[in-house]
């Protein structure tokens, strides 16, 4: 088939476009001029369409001919800083773009829109008290990013009414590129500190690990996920008629708890840890993944544990099958 990848150079669009190839799949990918990260993709066998998502010239030239659209670019959390405007140009005005130029496609066959758990309302006093499921759980966007990716679902939801278009909303959980694990902020003291008082008498000057608790004692629970499993959950998807107008929340195979990975990476990386409650509202949340395993056939493959072991891989230079972010 022919794809278009929106967001190619991203750690997402990057291996997602590097797997569609392993699949004898033709790959398209729209870049904006100058973007450096083409380096990466210079091993592939991809053609790039130098535009932006704002200009509808540009957008309508990348999908043209394409059997499938996989929408992951935009502004997001993680780069910028982006405006409000910008948020609603990139993310709203160029999701209409993409739908629009998809439309008229006489062999368009499915297309993928990129959605986010920020869209959830995750942390809240005393944590959830069941697993967000993406069709139950009620959308709260706070924030200029969530709600474009609020209103980018609303777009999609409209076409699939209005127009019959195939189009699937996959909304990611935080995702984790090669190596990023081993120094996420929330397991280290030095970070945490500033959060909680209990934290500024435990802190001498030297790091520490925190298996951080609620105030009642339970332990922070949250879930993610490893880029490889969302790249698997969206080639999963591919050529499933039964995705065709659905939601579906991809993340890692089930939730972790600091009860769990801290002595575990405390082991790996050899730095001690402190056990300590923290009045701050927690984090402690998890996805309900059964859609996903029933209609997708899909089950995430790479947990805390393994995710910790293949960073340590990746850092002493060895190949985990993932593409540099």
């Amino acid at each position: 088939m022919k794809i278009l990848v929106t967001g190619i150079t991203g750690r997402i669009g990057a291996n997602l476009a590097a797997a569609l190839v392993r699949q004898g799949h033709t790959v398209r990918g729209l870049v904006w001029p100058r973007d450096a990260r083409i380096e990466k993709l210079k091993s592939l066998d991809v053609d790039l369409v130098e535009g932006s998502l704002t200009e509808e010239e540009d957008v309508t030239r990348a999908v043209e001919g394409i059997d499938v659209v996989y929408h992951l670019g935009g502004a997001f959390q993680g780069g910028g800083p982006f405006t409000t405007k910008e948020y609603f140009e990139i993310n709203v005005r160029g999701t209409f773009l993409i739908l629009e130029a998809a439309r008229v496609q006489a062999n368009l066959q499915q297309l993928f829109f990129a959605s986010t758990d920020a869209l959830y309302e995750k942390y809240v006093p005393g944590g959830m008290t069941k697993p967000i499921d993406p069709d139950r759980s009620p959308r709260r966007p706070r924030g200029w990013y969530a709600l474009s990716k609020s209103i980018g679902e609303e777009l999609c939801i409209g076409y699939v009414r209005t127009y019959q278009m195939p189009v699937t909303i996959l909304r990611f959980a935080l995702v984790v590129g090669a190596g990023e694990i081993l120094h996420f902020p929330q397991f280290y003291l030095s970070r945490l500190k500033e959060t909680d008082p209990n934290l500024q008498t435990v802190w001498n000057g030297e790091e520490r690990l925190v298996i951080a608790r609620d105030v009642n004692g339970r332990a922070w629970r949250k879930h993610i996920a490893d880029v490889r499993d969302i790249v698997a959950g969206c080639v999963a998807a591919l050529g499933r008629a039964a995705a065709r107008g659905e939601t579906f929340q991809l993340a890692g195979p089930s939730p972790f708890t600091w009860e769990e990975a801290i002595p575990y990476l405390s082991e790996r990386l050899g730095i001690p840890y402190v056990d300590v409650r923290i009045s701050a509202v927690p984090t402690y949340y998890e996805y309900d993944l059964s859609k996903t395993h029933r209609l997708l056939d899909f089950r995430p493959q790479y947990d805390i544990f393994r995710m910790i072991d293949d960073a340590l891989a990746y850092e002493r230079g060895e190949t985990i099958g993932v593409l540099p972010t």
